[in-house]
């Protein structure tokens, strides 16, 4: 079972891989980082979910 985000998270993640597509990887830890560089995120939690949330986007980008 996975976790369930909430759809803000999806579509400002969305948007900025979008926007950004060479900058996201799978890494977590540079995800992180540009999340925080590129926009202005309120809180630590909500930028580490959304750059968790770009890395298994991405994840599943490059499998299909």
């Amino acid at each position: 079972m996975g976790n369930i985000r909430p759809t803000y998270i999806k579509r400002v993640a969305i948007e900025l891989v979008q926007q950004y597509p060479r900058v996201f990887s799978e890494d977590f830890e540079n995800n992180k980082l540009m999340v925080n560089k590129l926009c202005t995120v309120d809180s630590v939690k909500m930028r580490n979910r959304i750059a968790g949330y770009i890395s298994r986007y991405w994840q599943n980008v490059q499998q299909n």
